[in-house]
């Protein structure tokens, strides 16, 4: 690697370091989905004797979350209410998520809470106090072990992952209030294992890491007691870049942004175990829409976990999410290739920018400078990213694969 590649690495490090959430918040929400599930099994439990387990989902059990603009927004941490001895056919959508409701409420005032309980379409909804900047999501769920496999082995699709598949309720569905086999499905553990499957060589590596530079600093340290959130390999921080970018290009028009479970599904797909952000970086955005799939009428963005859900399914009846995607796609390898090709940290700043926030960028910046203008003015000789020059892509998107198993 030469002097530049090193200076762009440099560069996305302290990007990384700035839109990283602090270790505290990482425990904060690991407390607070663990008191509410202890709170699920205390003697006059309502749910008990269903054997409820709480657990995190989303971008803080990935490892992706990032900080909020600014100290007004808040952090949303998502967790799953599985009720494990429990089955869909004792009950409606609407009635497993009343009973959750009345736990939650309880919870609530027995923790005096002082903002009231929400319910969303799919969650209900703690805000905690003003000052701990962040809400939990608690949806709630049922088993989906049988059906999910029975599904899948009847359209000859892998069941793999079927042995963590779990069903939600949703509000918004023709069926919510009626007794049916027929629920919202989804699989967070599942699509967590894989994910972790995608970088697990890298991550182990960085991990042990971690173990021996803190044992050469004196501290005790094991690599099976290490937390995963205080890993971070190259795909995640990848991630998290790319979702910055995605925010704050779409900061006025919300309703078409990609979503972040295609952003992260697309990444984890294209990373091929690169040590480096630079590297990740890269190879995600010259790959990552290698794997939509078209079959003649939609794209398909495969759930990993399971075949049937495709995470690009409202690209059909909203195209204009599609050419977002698309637009996002060809705006972020110019924006990133122009930062890999620029000759000092300030004009890697400047090229990122507009997309990354100023605000973000300065503050990276100022790390690796500690604000000394010669500093950022010098970084040496421009040259590409990599042996033979930085990384090009082509203008137009390229032709979405045939779909390998889906009707």
């Amino acid at each position: 690697m030469n002097v530049h590649v090193n200076t762009v690495e440099a560069f996305l490090e302290a990007l990384v370091a700035e839109l990283e959430i602090p270790d505290s918040r990482y425990e904060q929400a690991e407390r607070s989905f663990k008191s509410f599930g202890a709170w699920l099994h205390r003697p006059e439990s309502t749910l008990r004797h269903l054997d409820p387990v709480v657990y995190c989902q989303g971008s803080f059990r990935l490892g992706t979350a990032i900080r909020p603009h600014t100290e007004a927004e808040e952090y949303d941490v998502d967790s799953v209410c599985e009720l494990r001895l429990l089955s869909k056919s004792q009950c409606s959508q609407a009635d497993l998520k009343r009973w959750l409701g009345i736990e939650v409420q309880a919870y609530h005032d027995a923790q005096n809470m002082t903002k009231p309980v929400r319910e969303g379409n799919r969650c209900w909804i703690l805000d905690y106090a003003d000052g701990a900047q962040f809400h939990m999501d608690i949806v709630a769920a049922v088993p989906n072990t049988e059906q999910q496999r029975r599904i899948l082995e009847e359209r000859r699709l892998s069941a793999y992952w079927a042995s963590t598949a779990i069903s939600i309720t949703d509000r918004r569905v023709q069926n919510y209030r009626v007794v049916t086999n027929d629920w919202p499905r989804s699989n967070p553990k599942g699509y967590s294992t894989w994910f972790a499957s995608r970088q697990a060589a890298v991550f182990e590596r960085r991990r042990r890491a971690i173990v021996e530079s803190l044992k050469r600093q004196g501290v005790t340290a094991s690599v099976e007691e290490m937390p995963d959130f205080k890993v971070k390999t190259p795909l995640q921080a990848a991630i998290m870049i790319l979702k910055r970018h995605r925010d704050n290009m779409f900061a006025r028009d919300t309703d078409v942004r990609p979503i972040s479970v295609i952003i992260t599904t697309l990444a984890a797909h294209a990373y091929e175990n690169q040590d480096t952000i630079s590297g990740a970086l890269f190879t995600i955005l010259d790959r990552m829409d290698q794997f939509i799939v078209f079959d003649g009428q939609k794209y398909v963005i495969a759930n990993p976990t399971d075949a049937l859900e495709n995470f690009a399914d409202k690209w059909e009846k909203e195209p204009k999410k599609a050419d977002a995607f698309f637009a996002w796609l060809r705006q972020a390898r110019a924006d990133f290739t122009a930062a890999a090709r620029a000759a000092s940290f300030r004009e890697m700043a400047d090229a990122l920018n507009p997309r990354m926030g100023y605000a973000l960028s300065t503050r990276a910046l100022d790390k690796l400078t500690g604000g000394s203008r010669l500093l950022r003015a010098a970084t040496g000789a421009t040259a590409g990213v990599g042996a033979t020059g930085a990384p090009t892509f082509a203008n137009a998107a390229r032709q979405p694969n045939k779909p390998q198993g889906y009707a």
